[in-house]
């Protein structure tokens, strides 16, 4: 049994240079890429090739050795990094997949996929077998050959495209999702050949059995994933959320799943990248995982570890040996019958099943005609099983970089034909704005309830409440947790009350917490501090006494949450309570900003539903006052704002497809006019934004927000951010 021991001393100090050096160069060749309006990842793929023996390496031995790895030990440390790096992309491309996208284009994207693998299936096997004979390391397995240059043709490089996508800022364009599900089902379909062709290769005996048992085992991966996979992910990510105190306990949590489904589908012979890919479409799915992680990963894979994936896939380029003219010559056939096999295949796709017009179905075969480091460890498995020669390892190469160095600047190209539709065009417009909004960002909130003495069909105190998050969770993929502090002898009806409530949260994910504590507050301060979005309370009791704005518990609760607060305070009886007119008074600050965007979250797919901004003009015409400069001018230039700060807010609800009105009003006390205002136009719920104000035990949110929550003929939602 051979003993674990470390690499030679040696062979660690060549890959800490390499590191160091790759990561420094392809960042510099990244940045220069970016400043001629080039998708960074082909500053990092050009990174290698001239650091690599196409250049640098080749010219100055001396430098070259301490670069580019020298045997097989050093080969391979610095392939595991180059995997962790293509893991980590693929992580974060499958955290950036939208499903519910991707379904809407689904005919699209099976057709694109389709009509690549086929086409270019064909023309590579043709190719194949009309290559000469030096380039095959037998000549007595033509058939193997072409079938392994067919199938190479076929696989796209999904890193490469997908940071190409993110580069060129596509990911979210209809186009950028399709050609992710259509270069997925490329991979797959790709990877299930290889596996044959392997066989075939390695002199196993392929049957139709066997060939079932390959494609079976890839569909019975994807179905495990999609059930007991997505089970598992959620109750991990709940317990470790709520479990564990670590700090970025739930990064943790990510990586060391992303590794596991990476094993499984090595184990499965295909690529671990794939399962970093749908691991990350899992995580995608989970509305509880905090967009902080989601940064974090970020940062890991694309700030260090993707840029040395690309370095690294550069730098097995050796350009020289093929400046031969029959290699060269071949080495172009090659890239031509590439290049046409995957746009004519993906243009047939598109055109005929997809249905897509001329450029757009052009734009897919520009964008997965990319092959880059999937087509060169396809090569390396090739030249490892006998089936390749070394020159036509390195055309097989080079035709992958030429094809992942033409697709940026192809795909940039095609899409400036390619027109947006409205839906579209509304679609990234209204991301852009929640990309930008507080309100977007909610997905796990925490809802603490008292149990009631009341019969169970007496839940109207959390009627409001639930129907506000049931409209938010329409869009933001809400995950409640209600929760209730018991006291000894009580949890089970305290169980019970939370299985009546959560009825009440109709198509959101609702999870019960009955905690035994006698301090609620510290219990419910412990819960907060897991990583929720929002806290919401009710404020059902008032104080008559005005020691308190709520009570001492809310207004505790309100000063030191660490995350936003929507405190709800209900008016009359709210059962059956659904609101068609939600107004907010706006005066141009972030916090009546944000609570615009939580009216229009509320509003949205409800045409019934209007929200009206209202600004309240001061009138200055006061008793007292010892003067006044030009007043008329002053009161006109007051109103001109007013009106732009409606006019501004009617726009973001167009965006967000909300009837929205504007409306500007003049009176002597604000409150006053917003009250009458309610009044008059039958207002439903009123939504209020603020910021803490400093104050002891007492919350203090301005003169203006108390008087407006005591006076209030409508529930009220202060949203305080």
């Amino acid at each position: 049994m051979d003993v674990f021991s470390a690499a030679p001393h040696h062979d660690v100090l060549v890959l800490v240079i390499q590191v160091g050096v790759l990561l420094l160069v392809a960042r510099m060749m990244g940045e220069i890429a970016q400043r001629l309006n080039q998708p960074s990842v082909v500053g990092e793929i050009l990174a290698g090739i001239i650091l690599g023996p196409s250049l640098l390496a080749g010219f100055v031995p001396g430098i070259g050795e301490w670069i580019v790895p020298q045997n097989e030990v050093q080969g391979h440390l610095l392939e595991v990094v180059s995997l962790i790096g293509a893991m980590f992309l693929l992580l974060i491309t499958g955290l950036e997949t939208d499903i519910r996208l991707i379904k809407r284009h689904a005919r699209t994207a099976m057709g694109v996929s389709g009509g690549g693998i086929i086409v270019t299936f064909a023309t590579g096997f043709v190719l194949g077998q009309n290559l000469p004979d030096f380039l095959l390391a037998d000549t007595g397995e033509r058939l193997v050959f072409s079938l392994f240059v067919a199938t190479a043709m076929s696989i796209s490089a999904i890193p490469v495209i997908a940071k190409v996508l993110m580069d060129l800022n596509l990911m979210r364009r209809d186009v950028g999702q399709t050609i992710i599900a259509a270069g997925m089902s490329d991979d797959t379909i790709g990877w299930m050949l290889l596996s044959v062709v392997a066989g075939l290769a390695s002199g196993e005996s392929v049957t139709a059995g066997s060939v079932l048992q390959i494609v079976g085992s890839v569909l019975a991966f994807m179905l495990v994933s999609f059930t007991v996979g997505r089970w598992m992910v959620k109750k991990l990510l709940n317990y470790v959320q709520d479990q564990v105190k670590s700090t970025d306990r739930l990064l943790t949590l990510v990586v060391v799943l992303t590794f596991l489904w990476g094993a499984i589908t090595q184990a499965l012979n295909l690529e671990a990248v794939l399962g970093a890919f749908v691991m990350g479409i899992l995580f995608g799915m989970m509305p509880r995982l905090p967009d902080e992680v989601h940064h974090k990963l970020e940062s890991i894979a694309l700030g260090i570890f993707a840029p040395i994936f690309f370095a690294t896939a550069g730098l097995k380029v050796n350009v020289i040996n093929l400046f031969e003219p029959r290699l060269l010559i071949i080495t172009g056939i090659v890239i031509f019958i590439a290049t046409f096999g995957k746009v004519a295949g993906t243009y047939i796709g598109a055109r005929f099943i997809g249905k897509k017009d001329h450029w757009t179905s052009l734009s897919f075969g520009a964008g997965l005609n990319a092959r880059g480091a999937m087509e060169i460890i396809i090569a390396t498995i090739g030249l490892r099983l006998g089936i390749l020669s070394q020159d036509m390892f390195s055309i097989i190469v080079v035709m992958a970089m030429a094809t992942s160095l033409m697709a940026p600047s192809a795909l940039k190209w095609v899409l400036s034909k390619v027109e947006m539709g409205a839906e579209e065009e509304e679609r990234l417009k209204k991301e852009e704005m929640e990309a930008e909004s507080i309100v977007s960002g909610i997905h796990r909130v925490l809802l603490p309830v008292r149990r009631r003495d009341q019969a169970p069909d007496k839940l109207s105190t959390q009627s409001i409440e639930s129907q506000i998050l049931a409209r938010l969770g329409q869009k933001n993929d809400l995950s409640v947790t209600l929760m209730t502090v018991a006291q000894k002898g009580n949890k089970g009806e305290c169980e019970k009350y939370l299985d009546e409530l959560g009825k009440l949260f109709e198509g959101i994910e609702v999870t019960k917490k009955v905690v035994a504590d006698v301090k609620p507050d510290k219990a419910i301060m412990e819960e907060v501090e897991k990583d929720y979005d929002l806290l919401v309370l009710g404020a059902t009791e008032k104080d008559p006494g005005r020691k308190h704005l709520f009570s001492s518990f809310i207004d505790y609760m309100v000063r030191v949450s660490p995350c936003p607060v929507m405190i709800v305070q209900p008016e009359g009886e709210p059962v059956g309570w659904d609101p068609k007119r939600i107004l907010v008074p706006t005066n141009g600050t972030t916090a009546s900003t944000n609570a615009a965007e939580l009216a229009f979250a509320l509003a949205q797919d409800s045409p019934s539903c209007e929200v009206t901004g209202l600004n309240v003009v001061e009138d200055d015409r006061r008793p007292g006052r010892p003067f006044k400069i030009s007043e008329n001018n002053f009161n006109k230039t007051k109103k001109e704002i007013a009106s732009d700060l409606v006019d501004e807010l009617k726009e973001r609800g167009k965006a967000f497809n909300v009837n929205t009105e504007g409306v500007v009003e003049a009176g002597e006390e604000v409150e006053a006019v917003i009250t009458d205002f309610v009044e008059r136009n039958d207002i439903d719920l009123m939504i209020l934004g603020t910021n803490i104000r400093p104050g002891s035990h007492r919350l203090y949110l301005g003169p203006r927000v108390e008087n407006l929550l005591k006076n209030a003929k409508c529930p009220v939602v202060i949203f305080n951010t």
